[in-house]
């Protein structure tokens, strides 16, 4: 199931209510995007202008930030 989702770098262009996420992706899209449970577990704080990790759903629905830079 992982080994079909791609992975891509992007920017953190507005943060939303409930940890959401609005990131710009390298591509130049943008994707609505949610915070992992284990960067909520260890309390990560993501920022709007902060590099990151999306594992993006092979479906086409949210991707989920996985890593921050």
């Amino acid at each position: 199931m992982d080994s079909e989702a791609t992975e891509v770098k992007g920017v953190v262009y507005e943060a939303l209510p409930n940890t959401l996420f609005r990131v710009t992706l390298e591509s130049g899209e943008q994707q609505l995007c949610y915070l992992a449970g284990k960067m909520r577990l260890h309390r990560i704080k993501v920022l709007v202008g902060d590099k990151v990790l999306v594992r993006l759903d092979p479906y086409g629905g949210k991707g989920r930030i996985i890593r921050r830079f």
